[in-house]
């Protein structure tokens, strides 16, 4: 399975980089791709690393103004024009998505696949990998909106939220079919 996982390119601590080389880690082991934006420092090493080091695949989307960022050894690597082109190119790589820790550029991945499934563009499964609770404001506000009546489906049919690596990674594998 084409996993691709939106995150941070910063240096980050171990409260964060810790799960992130776990989940990395059973994404390899279990034969799937990275699909992912690139780069090659901060946590986007950490996860390409650990994939990599577990016997996964690695395709990588950056874009022209991060190119001199961009991992040197992956299985393959595409550079798009734009951070629109670079998300598109991301998305139709993947068979699932995972949301990591991150900023902005990460929030912005987020809302466009949740935009996409809740307008019905897609339907691959996508997982809000929790880490240190990192997303439970976010998950608080999509709460409202659903409770406010800002989403016209169910908020369980746009993310699941997981709490840890194991259970992300079982989740995709059950929506996709994919073991």
């Amino acid at each position: 399975m084409n996993i691709c996982v939106f995150l941070s390119a910063a240096d980050l601590d171990e409260r964060y980089t810790r799960p992130a080389r776990e989940f990395a880690r059973l994404l390899g082991k279990g034969g799937h791709t990275l699909v992912w934006g690139g780069s090659d420092v901060g946590l986007m090493k950490v996860v390409a690393d650990g994939v990599q080091e577990a016997g996964g695949r690695l395709i990588g989307v950056s874009v022209d103004f991060l190119a001199g960022k961009a991992r040197q050894h992956a299985d393959e690597m595409v550079i798009a024009e734009d951070l629109a082109e670079r998300k598109a190119l991301l998305l139709a790589r993947a068979d699932a998505v995972v949301i990591m820790v991150g900023g902005t550029g990460t929030l912005d991945e987020a809302t466009e696949i949740l935009e996409l499934k809740k307008h019905g563009r897609t339907t691959m499964p996508v997982v809000l990998l929790n880490t240190a609770g990192f997303y439970d404001g976010l998950k608080q506000q999509f709460r409202r909106m659903e409770d406010e009546g800002f989403l016209p489906v169910p908020l369980t049919d746009l993310v699941f939220f997981a709490e840890d690596a194991v259970a992300a990674l079982a989740y995709l594998e059950e929506g996709t079919g994919v073991r």
